[in-house]
């Protein structure tokens, strides 16, 4: 039980520098308490300082490498889409307009045979007037 006395003597409250600060040093433009409590110790707001810090400079590059490289990628990927994308287009319309172009010529050889064989016609009848006389 002895141990036991020496160790309430020993447990007695040691003052630090901050505690002895905070009793001792007042603020004279705080002005006094509005409770009365002067004994109290004046409690500061909970405040983390050090949010913005969680990784290191190095780190934070590399991640910023690696976005740079990611980012790349996908807008080279996107633009290889496009690109194919607007060449099937480009097929498409060329393939439309060669149809085009061969139907025309088709209707225009039609035309033409027809405007052939009324010369042809023309000059056999002529040729035929010609052996007649």
């Amino acid at each position: 039980m002895s141990s036991a006395t020496g160790d309430s003597t020993s447990k007695t409250p040691q003052l630090t520098d901050e505690i002895k600060e905070q009793f001792l040093k007042k603020d004279a433009s705080k002005g006094s308490r509005v409770s009365g409590k002067e004994w109290k110790i004046q409690k500061k707001a909970f405040r983390v300082k050090a949010l913005g810090v969680k990784s290191s400079w190095e780190k934070r590059q590399l991640q910023r490498e690696k976005d740079k490289q990611t980012n790349a990628k996908l807008k080279e990927m996107k633009d290889e889409r496009e690109r194919e994308r607007k060449e099937k287009i480009q097929a498409i319309k060329e393939r439309r307009e060669k149809i085009a172009e061969k139907e025309r010529y088709e209707k225009l050889a039609t035309i033409m045979k027809a405007k052939k064989l009324d010369r042809l016609k023309r000059r056999e009848k002529r040729n035929k007037m010609l052996k007649e006389r």
